[in-house]
């Protein structure tokens, strides 16, 4: 297998277990389940600002990162929600992310941006379908 394949790959492989970790927090936020929102079996209140709102966009923006659909924006509104739970939630407790309990907000928040800057890859619903639009200019090859 080439480089650039297994690269395509392990970046398919990344965005779509980023994805699934982060649309299982909105499950449990917004259903009750896997443990429910904090481990606490229950599911947030509707609509409740800010605990809701995040959890509908953990469950939808990881479903989109997923499936590789609308991904630059979906993974930037999920790297933005997580700069906010970080900042708004976190860091007023303590500075660093190990004395704050920050580290999964920081760490979901630099790997969404970091899909948001390289793209879904090869393997996603976004290349499928520019595949199949000729309109669409072909994108930069990379080392």
């Amino acid at each position: 297998m080439s480089s650039a394949r297994f690269a395509a790959v392990t970046l398919a492989l990344f965005r779509v277990v980023l994805g699934l970790l982060f649309a299982f927090h909105g499950a449990a936020s917004l259903f009750g389940v896997f443990g429910g929102n904090r481990g606490s079996g229950h599911a947030v209140e509707f609509a409740a600002w800010p605990g809701w709102w995040a959890a509908l966009i953990q469950l939808a923006g990881g479903i989109l990162v997923i499936t590789g659909l609308a991904t630059r924006p979906a993974a930037l509104l999920c790297s933005g929600s997580m700069a906010y739970a970080y900042f708004v939630v976190h860091q007023t407790q303590s500075l660093l992310p190990l004395n704050n309990g920050g580290e999964a907000a920081a760490l979901f928040c630099w790997s969404f941006f970091i899909i948001a800057v390289l793209g879904p890859g090869a393997f996603s619903l976004d290349a499928l379908l520019r595949r199949r639009d000729p309109a669409q200019p072909a994108p930069l090859a990379t080392a």
